[in-house]
């Protein structure tokens, strides 16, 4: 939950928790986050109030009115109220309405005002401050980009990457992979407002070549570059012929006159790595019959906002030893994890990818274990991840695949083995029932809905260093 806070936000509802439990009260009330709001003048929650005219020595003085001492200090952690809460989910609805990534001050403040039902709301709405006159304020202060929420004006974008290509994982270094992950962070942090008046990419172009449809690659994509202030173009199999009508060079040299980037989903690696050779513009992999690591770094963005680090956690992929498993597995060894994989035999990793993977964890400390054991694979993980068991491109063999696969679903048993806090992971689309249960992809364990938003963050960090 608190990953959608801005800093300022989780450190006012550590004030307000350090404050309910001072005076005793065994939840956090919507009057202790309000005082958790005023701890840090700076922040915009007490910009607005000021603009508000709202005496800040005054509010806090009618809030400590409001909660006498309520018995013997608590030290353990605090509960928010159902009061408290509600206002959370208010302020979450204030962000989305300003197209934020993150909860701010400013956020809890308008959520605060409009829950009428909690003290904060009806000492706000007796010095006159309602949602209505807050919230005025607030977009005033979001056309100029100063909230909680938003990163400096403009980034500074690094330009050791600019003009590389990205046609696997092999191709980043552990230190660019941080690169990534951590433009990636902050992009996400930045409101749609400012993205849009500090364009990354203004009038850049990028083609997409899709031999393979796919939801979240076209729209993450396509979505990305407009955010960035770039367009992207939609490129279907009829559309070119790639290979076929026209040789992959002559396409290649052909779009580099035009665009400023390619990203290629294609069945075949080669194709991908043939538009690379031959166009003088990056060349992006949204998926190949090898690997798939925009997909991979938005997974590891994913797991690093859930757990906080990536070295040493124990990272385990069940199913086929297949694209997503490839990249996962070498993304694995560059960030310092311990990689488990479990397939059944003869459904293996490559064996180059495994050499690869295993080349790279002795620089990095990490380890790399195939096995045909999905439990022996899943104990002690803090993740699990799975994908489809036959994938594009494969549908002949699903029948002959069930029954193969079957031990190797992510249901309640497997994660009985793993970390009480472990986090599961699917790529999607999933089947439902097959390689993963409903059960777990609707469960408290699953991040997958993250880790699809995250694709549009990863690859926005992609396209800004490379293009």
């Amino acid at each position: 939950m608190w990953e959608r806070f801005s800093e300022k936000a989780r450190r006012a509802i550590f004030f307000a928790q350090e404050e309910a439990g001072r005076r005793g009260y065994s939840v956090v009330g919507t009057e202790h986050l309000l005082l958790g709001l005023l701890q840090d003048t700076e922040a915009t929650a007490c910009k607005l109030l000021k603009r508000l005219s709202v005496d800040l020595d005054d509010l806090r003085a009618r809030l400590v009115a409001n909660m006498p001492p309520s018995g013997a200090a608590q030290t353990r952690d605090m509960q928010l109220s159902a009061n408290a809460k509600r206002s959370i989910d208010l302020a979450y609805a204030e962000a989305r309405e300003l197209h934020s990534n993150l909860i701010g001050t400013e956020h809890l403040l308008v959520g605060l005002a409009k829950n009428d039902r909690g003290v904060a709301g009806s000492i706000l709405l007796d010095l006159g401050v309602s949602a209505a006159r807050i919230t005025r304020e607030l977009r005033g202060l979001c056309q100029s980009h100063n909230h909680d929420t938003t990163s400096e004006d403009t980034l500074e974008i690094p330009d050791n990457l600019r003009g590389r290509d990205l046609t696997g994982i092999d191709d980043l270094t552990p230190e660019e992979v941080g690169q990534v992950l951590d433009l990636s962070v902050r992009l996400k942090s930045r409101s749609l407002e400012q993205q849009l008046a500090h364009p990354i990419l203004p009038g850049k172009s990028l083609a997409m070549i899709f031999e393979k449809p796919s939801l979240r690659t076209r729209v993450t994509f396509e979505v990305g570059m407009a955010q960035l202030g770039g367009h992207a173009i939609y490129l279907a199999p009829q559309d070119i012929g790639l290979g076929k009508r026209e040789s992959v060079h002559d396409v290649a040299k052909n779009l580099e006159r035009w665009v400023h980037g390619i990203m290629a989903r294609t069945f075949k690696h080669s194709t991908v790595t043939e538009l690379a050779k031959h166009a003088g513009i990056p060349v992006i992999n949204g998926l190949s019959d090898l690997e798939h690591p925009c997909q991979a770094l938005a997974d590891f963005l994913t797991i690093r906002e859930k757990k906080g680090t990536l070295r040493g956690l124990k990272l385990a992929y069940l199913g086929d030893g297949f694209n997503t498993a490839h990249s996962f597995m070498l993304l694995g060894a560059k960030v310092g994890a311990h990689v488990s994989v479990a397939t059944p035999e003869g459904y293996e990793p490559n064996t180059v990818i495994i050499n690869k993977t295993l080349k790279v964890a002795e620089m990095t400390g990490s380890t790399l274990r195939v096995t045909t054991n999905p439990f022996e694979a899943a104990e002690g993980a803090d993740v699990i991840y799975t994908d489809v068991w036959a994938s594009m491109g494969q549908e002949e063999e699903h029948e002959k695949r069930v029954p193969i696969f079957t031990p190797y679903q992510v249901n309640e048993k497997i994660l009985g083995v793993a970390k009480p806090d472990v986090i599961v992971m699917h790529p999607l689309p999933a089947h439902r029932g097959e390689e993963i249960t409903d059960e777990v992809i609707d469960g408290p364990h699953s991040v997958v809905f993250d880790e699809a938003e995250n694709r549009l963050h990863a690859q926005k960090a992609i396209m800004a260093l490379l293009m």
